[in-house]
């Protein structure tokens, strides 16, 4: 099947640790090698300092600001953690949005950490039992740390609230205005450069949604790029570190980053499989409603044309 005629293609970039292949393949001219023509959007993301917290004090999620932008043209194709990604697929045409699919297992496996203060009477999960753990609601900290923590505690006593970017939520739990927080790089390591405390941590994938004006072809070819970005990347992460080091608005330098913590791979096909375990766990925290299917949520449209 060949290529749809060729047009400028919009994708966003919105925190550096989820769009880290997506900037190198863009920095080193991957994408322009596949002959792919892209506008590279820019969304405010949690990570990044300069972000207004107001931003989570809109209620409704597709109010966000890469969520309107999608909604009313002015993206293609974002990316996100696994679980937003699917809630946002299964949700948007209900409420009369516009449609996108889950296209990929994206390239990265972003970390996340809940951390206390340097002087919290907290060591381990479980003593969170009834603390409130500051969140990014609907998004990768939010069911990351659900993920990590009910293997600790029972969902009852497993609490979460908004406190604003990742910043924001640092300097609550820093002033005892919150016993712990959920925050991902480069903000781990910034935690980690002021004494905070890890209790646990664990990595999380981001999945690749996009609309139906892509077809397969284009986004295989986007997807290779991303998969060679992810190899330079990971070969030698120096050069694109300061992506991450600059959302903390001079808080830490590139060579205090822990790199170790940064993994990237080559897209790959959201399974039947997959779905099922990832729908079947968001259902049960009655953060998305019941009903979709694999056929209506996911496709796989970038393998199965190319």
């Amino acid at each position: 099947m060949a290529q749809q005629e060729s047009r400028k293609i919009r994708l966003a970039i919105m925190n550096a640790v989820h769009d880290l292949a997506v900037i190198v393949a863009r920095d080193e001219g991957y994408f322009t090698d596949e002959g792919l023509d892209i506008e590279f959007v820019t969304a405010p993301g949690m990570a990044q300092v300069t972000t207004d917290s107001e931003i989570l004090k809109r209620q409704v999620m597709f109010d966000r600001p890469l969520d309107t932008m999608y909604n009313e043209g002015g993206l293609d194709q974002y990316r996100m953690c696994e679980w937003g990604i699917l809630k946002r697929a299964v949700e948007a045409t209900d409420c009369g949005l516009r449609s996108r699919k889950i296209v990929a297992l994206g390239s990265a496996m972003s970390k996340f950490a809940i951390v206390v203060a340097p002087d919290s009477p907290y060591y381990e999960p479980e003593q969170l039992k009834d603390t409130p753990i500051a969140v990014t609601p609907y998004n990768g900290s939010n069911f990351t740390a659900l993920k990590m923590m009910e293997g600790f505690l029972s969902r009852e006593s497993l609490k979460t609230t908004e406190a604003g970017t990742m910043r924001d939520r640092l300097e609550a739990v820093r002033r005892g205005e919150l016993g712990a927080a959920c925050v991902m790089e480069p903000w781990i390591s910034v935690a980690q450069k002021q004494g905070f405390r890890i209790l646990i941590e664990s990595h999380s994938s981001r999945s690749e949604a996009a609309s139906e004006d892509l077809d397969g072809p284009t986004l295989a070819a986007m997807f290779r790029a991303e998969a060679r970005a992810a190899e330079t990347f990971n070969q030698n992460p120096a050069p694109y570190l300061h992506y991450l080091t600059q959302e903390t608005g001079g808080l830490l330098e590139p060579h205090e980053l822990q790199t170790w913590r940064l993994v990237y791979c080559a897209p790959q096909p959201y399974t039947r499989e997959r779905f099922k375990d990832t729908y079947d766990w968001t259902v049960s925290w009655d953060m998305v409603p019941a009903g979709a299917t694999y056929e209506n949520t996911v496709d796989n449209r970038a393998w199965e044309d190319s």
